[in-house]
């Protein structure tokens, strides 16, 4: 088939997904409240990795308020964990004493099995909403390091 005949049947073809496509996009309906509640932008590029996905898992979604001078100790996660930073400033310290600040409007990710704490550096409440991610059905979304024996708190 050559080039002539090839544009107009793809514009033919086009044309006839369009109602198609209209049908897919219908707005819904019945909805009492569609709130956004956090939104911010991840910068960098990341991989978040699940356990197996043929193992059922929870998500958790939770909304922190931090006051100013308060921070979270040192915990870990079983799953990643996506932070949206609604207002103020998180300081996220790592346990090899690293630090990384995430604004309001910003997201941070933080990986399964990484001891962290978040702290609240500034002068106005630190907002911020977690996913937790693939967490074993029915356990907590934070742990504690102490349960490990050979843990011991960062210098930091």
């Amino acid at each position: 088939m050559n080039v002539r005949k090839m544009v107009p049947l793809a514009v033919v073809g086009a044309v006839a997904l369009v109602p198609v496509a209209a049908a897919l996009a219908t707005a819904g309906s019945g909805f009492k409240e569609r709130t956004v509640v956090a939104r911010g932008t991840l910068e960098n590029q990341f991989k978040i990795k699940l356990r197996n996905s043929s193992m059922p898992g929870d998500v958790v979604v939770q909304k922190f308020v931090l006051a100013p001078g308060g921070q979270s100790g040192w915990h870990f996660h079983p799953g990643p964990a996506v932070v949206t930073v609604q207002s103020g400033t998180l300081t996220l310290d790592q346990d090899d004493c690293s630090t990384t600040t995430y604004s309001g409007g910003k997201v941070a990710v933080e990986p399964t099995d990484v001891v962290h704490r978040v702290r609240n550096l500034g002068a106005t409440d630190l907002e911020f909403w977690v996913t937790f991610l693939d967490i074993p059905v029915g356990s907590p979304q934070r742990l504690e390091p102490e349960t490990d024996p050979g843990w011991v708190a960062p210098a930091c």
